[in-house]
């Protein structure tokens, strides 16, 4: 089951991959995370699907993540008398907080928070951006637009307000409830949708409280202004690029990619790119070259993950589409340019003993025959190091804690193992040498360099580095203590 690429897959689970046999598929195919989707299905069905992906993990061998995507706060428009209607460019149109049926001249925006923040000239989008509609007036319960750009609105469209931050919390009721839910049901990942300002993941990291890494989701505007401050309280990050899509002018989405792509790797925290990825596949046995492309584009960029949505939650090709993305991947990071770009965006950052140990890792790997590096980490923070140095060979992350290990499966490059507590460095360098021989890394003439924490077992404590045989017998004369 070892991977022969760097970049992670998450594939979210739905209608069209919800048992077993569909489950290990994919993984066997190449999927690394599951995703939850917390918008759809009842909390038994969620308990479900996490039940499975904890046997097909025990069933393979190999460390899987699970990440619990929360829904978010959801603006919408009310109800409509004839269910729809066609706004036309140049309209006027009115949104008010009178919850009777909309028509072709007014609508009901249960939101008072929405009124509460909006100026004249403000946007509104509603329908994914379809509808564009600015205000002219407004106040504590209304807002007179014009229709910039008109079509179809119909019952219970979303609206989007891309001008201004809104007084709404990150976490709804409903969010509450189900990260409670999926914490004590024993998930890795808590992403976190609506994301404004970093309050709303300290929230968030407060009520987890410890029980799963969070990650946030950047889809808004404002998230992007404050996107430093968020990164900073938060575990990972998800570039949503539908939602930012809408909010922003589309162009500007990829240059943002790339540099929220790049600030996640200066931070060594993982970084996920989703949204629209083979989106045709959700239909078709094939993807459009456009989205090899795109796909190809964020690895290039040095993304640790990209993220299939409907394509194999709901698609009638869910392990097509996850082969394929494989199969790209692969291919693209065969590319000796591919390489280059790694090399040229190192972030250069050595402020720690343990940034220090993990570059003199990735520059010995470099120099020498050396076939992987092999990190004992207790809170992952060693491996998120390593990967930050993008080596060339691969990483396999060492804890005696599960949860440790899970969590580390979205981290590029790095191959997780749960092994027994060690207490000298002389069993870590032996347990090192067993993992790299039984995953498929290296052989018994083969070295590793080994990375570890005297004293074992404390957190944050990497101060070691070794190059040793993967033959044993070696390691015991060379270290006869």
């Amino acid at each position: 089951m070892r991977r022969l690429r760097h970049v992670k897959i998450v594939a979210t689970l739905g209608p069209a991959s919800n048992d077993y046999k569909m489950i290990r598929a994919l993984s066997e195919a190449g999927a690394d995370v599951f995703r939850l989707n917390m918008s759809h299905g009842e909390h038994e069905d969620i308990r479900k699907l996490h039940t499975i992906i904890r046997q097909v993990e025990t069933d393979l061998g190999r460390p899987i993540a699970i990440l619990a995507d929360l829904q978010g706060p959801k603006l919408r428009v009310g109800k409509f008398a004839n269910d729809s209607e066609e706004l036309v460019s140049g309209a006027a149109f009115r949104l008010d907080l009178d919850s009777s049926d909309g028509d072709v001249t007014r609508a009901c925006l249960p939101h008072p928070e929405i009124f509460a923040a909006l100026k004249p000239g403000a946007t509104l989008l509603v329908n994914d951006g379809k509808i564009s509609l600015k205000v002219d007036e407004c106040g504590t319960d209304f807002a007179n637009c014009t229709v910039i750009f008109g079509g179809t609105i119909s019952n219970r469209k979303g609206v989007n307000v891309p001008d201004v931050v809104l007084p709404v919390a990150a976490l709804s009721d409903k969010d509450r409830k189900d990260l409670e839910f999926v914490c004590a049901l024993g998930v890795d990942w808590l992403a976190l949708s609506f994301v404004q300002r970093p309050e709303d993941v300290t929230e968030a990291r407060d009520l987890a409280a410890g029980r799963a890494a969070i990650l946030s989701k950047i889809e808004k505007p404002a998230a992007v202004d404050v996107f430093d401050d968020i990164l900073a309280v938060s575990d990972g990050i998800m570039v949503a690029r539908g939602d930012l899509g809408v909010e922003l002018p589309v162009q500007a989405v990829p240059p943002i990619q790339k540099r929220l792509i790049r600030r996640c790797r200066a931070a060594a925290k993982p970084v996920i790119v989703a949204t629209q990825m083979l989106e045709s596949m959700i239909e078709s046995p094939m993807p459009t070259r456009a989205e090899v492309s795109d796909i190809a584009t964020a690895i290039y960029d040095g993304t640790d993950a990209i993220m299939l949505s409907a394509e194999s939650a709901a698609g009638d090709y869910p392990i097509e589409a996850v082969t394929t993305m494989n199969n790209v991947a692969i291919e693209v990071e065969a590319d000796p340019t591919w390489r280059k770009v790694m090399d040229a965006s190192s972030s250069g950052v050595k402020t720690t003993t343990a940034d220090a140990i993990v570059s003199a890792a990735r520059e010995i790997a470099e120099t020498t025959d050396v076939k992987a590096i092999v990190c004992f980490s207790e809170s992952g923070t060693t491996a998120l190091l390593t990967a930050r140095e993008r080596p060339q060979v691969p990483i396999i992350a060492m804890t005696s804690h599960k949860s440790t290990a899970r969590r580390l499966v979205l981290n590029w490059g790095t191959h997780c193992v749960v092994t027994s507590e060690v207490d000298r460095f002389k069993t870590a360098v032996v347990n090192a040498a067993r993992a790299a021989c039984e995953g498929g890394f290296a052989t018994r003439t083969d070295q590793i360099v080994v990375t570890a924490g005297i004293p074992f077992n404390q957190p944050g404590s990497t101060n070691i580095l070794r190059v040793a045989p993967c033959d044993e017998r070696l390691i015991f004369s060379a270290d006869p203590e």
